[in-house]
């Protein structure tokens, strides 16, 4: 019973400053709100409120599933591609020097100013946006595994071809399982992009989705419609980091 109690305890004070924190933040998000005009801003309460009216008269939940289809469909292909041409560049040399001067143009250039041109060349649709959201995500992907690859000490290397290790037994055994802690820390911060382009493709490729919603609610000077959709977005982001977090412990348990 006291070693119950002991871990209550213990895990009550590991746990506070996080609470602490959170009702702090809605405290002054909720004080602050009161004291500024509502075209600006409005307090926490009024948020929740409006988010709730959203979703009960329907308007809501569509979007926010056409926005949910658009940031998998555009992550998923980031990982796809991402990972593997990572790996691929990491080991072949000559390859990846003919290559990273365009990729790191590439990602460099801001994203948003390439979506006029995505525009012209592709038009409206699902297309389109998905490739603003894939083009958004998918650097991080690739750079944390290439250098992920990269560190892989090349005694290993040696050791694997030293047992006859064919190239696709090297790519399994050793390269996957060493990059893969170092790809999951690309993944992570590549939710906050891909929720960023996410966002940036419907304010202007779309009539849908939670961008969309945004804009018509700044548009009717709708400001509690603004901040749900924000909220929402920040916790779906603050979700899926927090997910990717949990799973790139997992497997970097052999690295600590």
């Amino acid at each position: 019973m006291i070693g119950k109690s002991t871990l209550q305890s213990t895990a009550l004070r590991r746990h506070a400053p996080f609470w602490f924190s959170i009702f702090s933040g809605i405290a002054v998000w909720e004080i602050a709100g009161r004291s500024v005009s509502p075209a600006f801003m409005v307090p926490f309460s009024t948020t929740i409120a409006r988010l709730w009216q959203l979703t009960v008269s329907g308007n809501f939940i569509p979007q926010l599933v056409d926005s949910g289809k658009l940031f998998f469909a555009g992550f998923g292909l980031a990982l796809i591609i991402g990972m593997p041409l990572g790996l691929l560049l990491a080991r072949i040399r000559i390859l990846r020097v003919g290559v990273e001067p365009y990729i790191m143009l590439l990602y460099a250039t801001p994203m948003v100013a390439l979506i006029p041109f995505i525009l012209s060349m592709m038009g409206f649709g699902f297309a389109p946006k998905l490739l603003v959201v894939f083009l958004f995500s998918v650097f991080p992907v690739l750079y944390n595994t290439v250098e992920g690859a990269r560190s892989i000490k090349p005694e290993l290397i040696e050791v694997a071809k030293s047992f006859r290790s064919s190239e696709w037994a090297l790519w399994r055994e050793v390269m996957l399982p060493y990059t893969l802690p170092y790809t999951m820390t690309g993944v992570r911060q590549a939710i906050g992009r891909a929720l960023v382009g996410m966002i940036a493709a419907e304010f202007f490729l779309s009539a849908t989705g939670l961008g969309q919603l945004i804009m018509s609610a700044s548009q009717n000077f709708d400001t509690g419609g603004v901040f749900a959709s924000i909220l929402v977005i920040g916790l779906l982001g603050v979700g899926l980091t927090r997910l990717g977090l949990i799973i790139e412990q997992h497997f970097a348990r052999w690295r600590q």
